[in-house]
């Protein structure tokens, strides 16, 4: 049995660094703790502290849940987090019309960029998985 990885404990790691704010939480494929973390300031940083040690273990899960592919989580997830009001992380989805729209309208006025961060993985995984199943086609 192959082992996927498609996450980063790095990339989470470095992401908890900001974790009050949710952001390796989102990365993980966890929005709904996400958006408690981003409102609560990581729990009151209590959960902020405790998720230090969860980290290992979220990274596991978000291996055996999401596909490998073309696309990095990784990559996408940082240019998510640090230029995803510019769209940057659209056009590196391959989706230029939305990219383009991100870009003149901050993320269309900060609800889209809001809204990539609770879906994101979904959005890479769905991608991945098209491209898998056409791989196989092809074959």
């Amino acid at each position: 049995m192959t082992s996927k990885n498609t996450h980063s404990k790095t990339i989470g790691y470095l992401l908890w660094i900001f974790g009050f704010t949710g952001a390796h939480r989102f990365y993980y494929g966890r929005p709904i703790t996400g958006v408690i973390w981003l409102l609560t300031g990581g729990l009151f940083l209590v959960g902020w502290l405790v998720d230090l040690f969860l980290i290992p273990r979220m990274d596991r899960h978000a291996d055996q849940r999401f596909e490998t592919g073309a696309i990095d989580y990784s990559l996408a997830w940082v240019l998510q987090t640090f230029l995803g009001y510019l769209g940057i992380h659209r056009f590196y989805l391959g989706k230029w019309p939305t990219g383009i729209l991100w870009l003149f309208t901050a993320g269309l006025f900060g609800v889209g960029w809001a809204y990539d961060f609770c879906t994101l993985n979904r959005q890479i995984n769905e991608l991945n998985s098209s491209q898998s199943g056409l791989l196989q086609a092809q074959r």
